[in-house]
């Protein structure tokens, strides 16, 4: 980021030199104007950032019928009146600037019926490749995000801040084994995510300084990209929210996809460990929701038959209490 911010101001430092190099005797109002169309061209280029390949393409097209209404303005309003040189000069760049403020106008409003005007032109795939999410540390290691960039679900440019990376490299040379392991994982898996195909992932220089917590820097970096982070901590996921970030919450889309299940309802289940209440057993779903069975510890290490009474929903996951059948 320091270096485009250099790129920046040594852009303007050329326009200004060259308004100088125009100016002659008079450089000072010339190294002005060049000061001032390069804060404008920068301004642009800054703006161009946030908009996406259709809001650009209508822009443009927008701004080229005003080009082609203020020439035909234009034309008529000399073959109607008759105007001095200079007079018909400035209400040429009048009618100009007005048409195409209209047309740019007009462009970008009606983006979203760009296609009828063009019909064999689509843009819906490029603005989802455009789309951009934040991931934490909690997202990487957690390894879930792979598989549904494999299944196609999500089609956008990871952003991978410098200091979760960073993070990262520093449990993978962590002396804790477990610590150690988590941050090995982390980069092999964004290592194989930068290797699917139409998946973009980009490590981001950009850092806030007067933020210490890297929690915090992340829901900062997902407001100044107008981007969403993507996590499985729950405590960034609440400071986001209030802090008007969207949030794509890993575990929340998995407790989502979880079946649901009905009073009455059976099924097969293995019974693995002792519950916690007396003469409880439990068992486990393929997707690791688990499943309390009354009245069978004694069947511990069995597959039985059980009947749905109730289900509970915690901030954990999903329980849901059975009786045995029969």
């Amino acid at each position: 980021m320091k270096a485009l911010f250099l790129t920046r101001i040594l852009f303007v430092v050329l326009f200004m030199l060259g308004g100088y190099a125009l100016g002659g005797a008079q450089p000072m109002p010339y190294v002005l104007f060049g000061l001032l169309m390069g804060l404008i061209v920068v301004f642009f280029e800054m703006l161009a950032r946030k908009l996406s390949l259709k809001d650009i393409s209508s822009a443009l097209f927008g701004i080229l019928l005003g080009l082609i209404m203020a020439r035909l303005t234009c034309m008529l309003l000399q073959m109607l009146f008759t105007f001095e040189g200079s007079t018909m000069r400035a209400i040429n760049i009048f009618v100009t600037f007005t048409w195409v403020y209209f047309g740019l106008t007009l462009g970008l409003k009606g983006r979203g019926d760009f296609n009828i005007v063009i019909p064999y032109v689509k843009f819906r795939r490029q603005e989802l490749r455009e789309e951009e999410i934040v991931v934490d540390t909690s997202s990487i290691i957690d390894g879930r995000m792979l598989d549904m960039v494999k299944t196609g679900f999500i089609e956008a440019r990871f952003i991978v801040p410098r200091f979760v990376l960073n993070e990262l490299h520093a449990l993978a040379d962590s002396t804790e084994h477990l610590k150690r392991q988590k941050g090995k994982r982390g980069i092999e898996i964004l290592h194989a995510l930068s290797k699917e195909q139409g998946i973009e992932v980009e490590i981001s220089d950009q850092d806030f300084e007067d933020i210490k917590s890297v929690d915090e820097k992340i829901v900062k970096l997902g407001s100044t990209l107008n981007a969403k982070v993507l996590t499985t901590d729950y405590n960034l996921n609440r400071v986001a929210q209030l802090q008007g970030v969207k949030v794509l919450n890993i575990n929340d889309l998995s407790n989502a996809l979880k079946p649901i299940f009905i009073a009455g309802e059976r099924f097969n289940l293995k019974l693995i460990k002792e519950g916690k209440e007396h003469n409880q057993a439990v068992g486990y779903l393929e997707d690791g929701t688990m499943v309390v069975v009354e009245n069978a510890r004694w069947l511990i290490g069995k597959t039985v038959e059980v009947e749905v009474t109730s289900i509970l929903q915690s901030p954990s996951g999903r329980i849901v209490f059975t009786k045995l059948t029969g």
